[in-house]
């Protein structure tokens, strides 16, 4: 097999796709523009490198990401196995070291023998040419442009948003306490607790506190699943008690009960257990008042904050429209996409499309029979979702289980539902990643 296909973007989906090419004996040109130019949200010259939360949402199978990174390691996939050695503690989730884990998968790809790294930024689309584009939410203005010329769709594009960092020497122990919600897994996180006088006085200083002017953003478009912390609260006082502040399943062990208003959830940040974020923090805030609105957390009073939230934009094509469930463009069959630019939102859901372009194409180089994916399992189900011609006003998608093909027979007890929907699922991968 003579061609050589060009990957854009090393990111993780791009990462995952260079691998699942090069892993077959397909020869694959990685092109990432770092270190010579960074994205606004990007400082590492490693690879993956996770530039939001530093985790990979929930560990059980019967959590659809926990079961879609499942499915994921039927693909020998590297993000998975970058995680597995750069996890840290984070209860019933499964959250890593960022730069171990960046790092881990850097060294994969390099190390390659079926793999050129190039770099340097792409600026044309040749779509004669075997192609996946993975540029991420990030793309650059200029590839930006070649991809509306490809395509001959306006980009879209929404907010997404980074939490701020402390030092946990900072955190004042008396006032918080440790625990995992509803006591699944370990005490992983530091919990916050608020009186509602507490929650009282920190709102109504959220909701006045003054923001960051963002330049080419469309305010109007705030995408629901990473919403700034302050955009949340404006839409009612209890908003975030029913979010990223909820008291439920949360015991204070140093009063035995479960009685707070509020509570703000940190989670570390690294392996050595010194930083934590502050869990669903995202935020436009500028970085003096977040030091002062965030400071009235209880327990936070004196926190060193050793990085504030930060707004960058995210771009996604008109998926649904554009391309099949193979992440594969319908007019021009040679160019694949991969990643957020598809409309899959998150970390884990950008690897899996990568893994299923790069295997796609993969089948269809080597002449072999393209595998069936559908909804009976998440990967399938994110790659049928972005590409439902159905769907007219098309925004990014999770994984979730409410995308997946129910059970033939009724189950009352969710877990247990999602239990055999995941047996199911599981059973489905193995047909489909015999090795080609």
């Amino acid at each position: 097999m003579n061609e050589t296909v060009k990957v854009i973007g090393a990111g993780l989906a791009g990462c995952e796709a260079a691998l699942q090419l090069a892993d077959r004996g397909v020869k694959v040109k990685l092109y990432e523009m770092k270190p010579k130019k960074f994205s606004p949200a990007h400082k590492s010259e490693n690879f993956a490198e996770l530039v939001c939360s530093n985790s990979l949402k929930a560990d059980r199978v019967e959590n659809a990401c926990g079961l879609l990174k499942e499915e994921m390691r039927h693909f020998n996939s590297v993000m998975m196995q970058a995680a597995d050695v750069s996890r840290v503690p984070a209860g019933g989730a499964l959250a890593v070291d960022r730069d171990r884990f960046s790092q881990f998968i850097t060294e994969k790809i390099k190390s390659h023998p079926n793999i050129q790294v190039v770099s340097d930024e792409v600026t044309e689309i040749n779509p004669e040419e075997y192609t996946i584009i993975a540029t991420g939410p990030l793309t650059s203005e200029t590839l930006s442009e070649a991809i509306i010329e490809l395509t001959g769709e306006s980009g879209l594009s929404f907010y997404d948003a980074a939490a701020p960092i402390v030092t946990e020497e900072s955190i004042d122990k008396d006032k918080v306490f440790r625990a995992a919600r509803y006591g699944r897994g370990t005490a992983d996180y530091i919990n916050c607790p608020m009186t509602k006088d507490e929650y009282t006085a920190f709102y109504n200083e959220l909701i006045n506190a003054q923001t960051a002017e963002l330049k080419g953003f469309e305010n109007s478009k705030v995408f629901e699943g990473c919403m700034p912390v302050e955009v949340m609260a404006k839409r009612g006082f209890e908003t975030l008690t029913f979010g990223p502040l909820k008291p439920v399943g949360l015991t204070n062990p140093k009063t035995g009960k479960d009685d707070s208003y509020a509570v703000v959830q940190l989670r570390q940040d690294n392996s050595e257990g010194t930083l934590y974020n502050l869990v669903g923090f995202q935020t436009n805030l500028r970085w003096g008042e977040q030091k002062r609105v965030f400071s009235m957390i209880p327990g936070l009073e004196n926190a060193e904050f050793v990085r504030y939230g930060v707004m960058h934009r995210n771009t996604f094509i008109n998926s649904p429209k554009l391309l099949d469930k193979y992440y594969r463009m319908r007019k021009h069959k040679k160019v694949y996409f991969a990643g957020q630019i598809t409309g899959v939102e998150g970390y884990v859901e950008s690897a899996s499309s990568g893994i299923i372009a790069g295997y796609s194409m993969a089948c269809e180089l080597l002449g072999k029979p393209m595998p069936e994916y559908d909804n009976k399992t998440v990967t399938g189900a994110l790659a049928t979702y972005i590409s439902n011609e159905s769907i007219t006003n098309f925004q990014p998608m999770n994984a979730n289980f409410g995308i997946v093909m129910g059970l033939d027979v009724k189950i009352r007890k969710k877990q247990e539902r999602y239990a055999k929907i995941a047996e199911r699922a599981l059973d489905e991968i193995k047909k489909i990643t015999v090795d080609i």
